[in-house]
């Protein structure tokens, strides 16, 4: 199938706002999304604890921000998106939320220059499986690294596959069942029928491995279910 291009993610996401916007329960097609979000932010607080400047990658509507600053007082905020709707929409949020800067930036993550040994704190939830070859998942991860002030953190939560085909098999039933507890067999396969239209989801041994290719001294797994994990690097 032909994938998505980034000018229909963007159109899907301006659309999407409102679904995007709720803290208290995130994503429900996300499984485990409310748990992780907290884990994710109080991770990088761990790390970071005297974080000043954050960058959210694919912010949405800004929970993960709005989350790290419930964490983090004040942090200076940067805010990247390809939907402008969604970007208006996490500025307003996160705007209530600090007294540091926030700056938006329209456009995708590829293309984007970012400051060198900037951000102490780098989220990325639920947007890298849209990278799609070796090459772009490396450029990306290379320049979030460089981006990082030393002893600073990438924390993703996404989308996943396994190596092994049976396994990832497995993984995708048990997502599937999810699916269908939630909203039954049409909904499944309407989830399902967009990732494979608009996802290019890598595994988590992957992108660890990507991690130390590129630099980072340290990684971190912190949770898996299914094909949906939460795992980071340090610089």
């Amino acid at each position: 199938m032909k994938k998505s291009t980034v000018t229909e993610i963007r159109e899907r996401f301006d659309n999407e706002v409102e679904r995007f916007s709720n803290l208290e329960t995130g994503q429900v097609a996300t499984m485990d999304a409310k748990m992780v979000l907290e884990l994710i932010t109080c991770t990088a607080r761990a790390v970071k604890p005297q974080a000043k400047t954050i960058l959210d990658v694919g912010c949405g509507a800004g929970n993960y921000t709005l989350k790290m600053l419930s964490k983090v007082s004040d942090l200076d905020c940067t805010l990247i998106d390809l939907s402008q709707n969604m970007l208006d929409k996490a500025q307003e949020r996160v705007s209530a939320a600090t007294s540091g800067k926030v700056q938006t930036i329209q456009g995708d993550i590829r293309e984007i220059e970012l400051p060198q040994n900037h951000f102490d704190i780098i989220l990325a939830g639920a947007v890298l499986h849209h990278l799609r070859t070796d090459a772009e998942w490396e450029l990306v991860f290379k320049k979030l690294f460089d981006s990082l002030t030393p002893g600073g953190c990438l924390l993703i939560s996404d989308l996943l596959i396994q190596d092994h085909p049976e396994v990832n098999k497995l993984v995708w039933k048990m997502y599937a069942n999810y699916l269908q507890q939630h909203g039954g067999a049409e909904y499944q396969q309407k989830v399902f029928d967009y990732i494979e239209k608009e996802d290019t989801p890598r595994s988590m041994t992957f992108q660890l491995e990507l991690m130390k290719k590129v630099g980072f001294s340290s990684t971190e797994i912190l949770h898996k279910n299914a094909c949906f994990g939460a795992f980071g690097g340090i610089k």
